[in-house]
């Protein structure tokens, strides 16, 4: 097993299977029956109903079942928020400054939560690892394989992904209990728009020096955001209510930034408008009750709501608000409550990798983009089936039969 630098990252351990007689799902193209899938140095080489295995590939046959690509959890705390590990495993959020930008989610990561295994069980290969909704402005996000490197760094898909912000109840409270600012959410928008505006005097100041050759104090803060302003990022944005939503969008208005609404409990008021402006929504999480105020019309329905209006949308757990490996669940409920069964499987996959970035990676099954693929026992949407084999980088690293149970390849076993 090897790794590679790629322009996106480093890339996981990688390795060569062939699964045959599958029923291929690659969510971006038409279904292949009894298709095979070769993935040929953990990246997807071909796939079709008459794809030739090449010599000396390990040959995986799905009995008929259906393939798919490894889910995305678009919006979790993986490793920076440690399950049963109280104070000492929860690094989700700074709470000590109100502009966090020049924060990166990577630093906090621990590869041996036992989330990451969880994620395995529920066909979830990739996940977006933001800091929490604590501050105004929380940090740089990453995005990285959920098993597979000795390192964090090793698992890393793209680390050039967004910034997380907050908007509404979490930071309000947070520094109203202070007594500093913000405690309104006057204050929470007005350290966002300053925080921007010192950004771009930073780059003009910035951009002057560096043509005329002159040496330039850095600011790490003031860089996340300029990346921001300049595109390479989105702005990941925490928000419930529809007011904090309109706040949202008038300041993506101001700084000309790609906006992500993260939650969106009550984006379906604004549905038409998001869908206008395409504002994707990264909804959820779904399995929770109404715990604060904002929450209070909260409703599994709203994501159908969003979708119908033709907003792209996402699902999220918020891992450990709910458990990774419930994402799917999370999706069938929403199929039962009005969610078209194709969206579904999409906001699990192909879109969330296109709005943040990921798309030449992951998100789907085509030739060129990361093997990571899952043998499902029937129809993900169907509460009875169950991930049976998981492939990262072509690397099988979960199995699962009747008689033994599931079984993570551990880090022991393979490096």
């Amino acid at each position: 097993m090897t790794s590679a630098d790629t322009s996106s990252g480093i890339r996981t351990a990688r390795g060569s299977v062939a699964i045959v007689n599958a029923r291929l799902v690659p969510v971006a193209s038409d279904e292949i029956e009894n298709g095979t899938i070769v993935v040929t140095d953990g990246v997807i080489s071909a796939l079709g109903a008459d794809v030739p295995v090449p010599d000396g590939v390990p040959v995986v046959d799905a009995g008929g079942k259906p393939v798919y690509p490894g889910f995305i959890e678009a919006h979790g705390h993986l490793g920076v928020h440690e399950e049963a590990e109280g104070w000492a495993g929860n690094d989700t959020n700074e709470m000590t400054d109100p502009n966090g930008a020049g924060l990166r989610a990577i630093d906090g990561i621990n590869i041996e939560d036992e989330g990451f295994r969880d994620a395995l069980i529920g066909g979830v290969t990739s996940a977006v690892i933001k800091p929490g909704s604590g501050n105004p402005i929380g940090g740089q996000t990453v995005a990285i394989k959920t098993w597979g490197g000795r390192t964090v760094d090793e698992q890393v898909i793209s680390d050039a992904v967004s910034v997380k912000s907050a908007l509404g109840e979490n930071p309000k409270r947070v520094y109203g209990d202070k007594k500093q600012l913000p405690s309104t959410r006057l204050g929470v928008a007005a350290v966002i728009r300053a925080a921007f505006v010192e950004a771009q005097n930073y780059r003009a100041k910035r951009d002057a020096a560096a043509a005329k050759g002159d040496p330039f104090d850095r600011d790490l803060a003031k860089e996340t955001l300029v990346r921001v302003l300049d595109g390479e990022l989105a702005w990941d944005q925490h928000t419930h209510r529809a007011d904090d939503i309109a706040t949202a969008l008038r300041l993506a208005d101001e700084f000309g930034y790609r906006l992500v609404i993260n939650h969106g409990t009550e984006g379906a008021e604004l549905a038409d408008v998001l869908a206008e402006r395409d504002v994707p929504v990264i909804f959820g999480p779904l399995f929770t009750s109404r715990s604060k105020v904002e929450l209070r019309k909260r409703a599994i329905a709203n994501l159908g709501r969003l979708a119908a209006a033709g907003v792209r949308v996402a699902i999220t757990t918020d891992h450990p608000v709910v458990p990774i490996n419930f994402l799917i669940h999370q999706a069938s409920l929403a199929v039962k409550e009005g969610l078209d069964p194709k969206t579904a499987i999409e906001a699990l996959t192909v879109n969330p990798a296109s709005f943040l970035g990921l798309r030449d990676r992951v998100g789907a099954l085509e030739p060129g983009l990361d093997g990571d693929l899952v043998i499902w026992s029937g129809d993900p949407l169907d509460v009875n089936s169950r991930a049976e084999q998981v492939f990262i980088t072509g690397t099988r690293v979960y199995t699962w039969d009747a008689s033994s149970g599931g079984a993570v390849v551990e880090r022991s076993s393979r490096f």
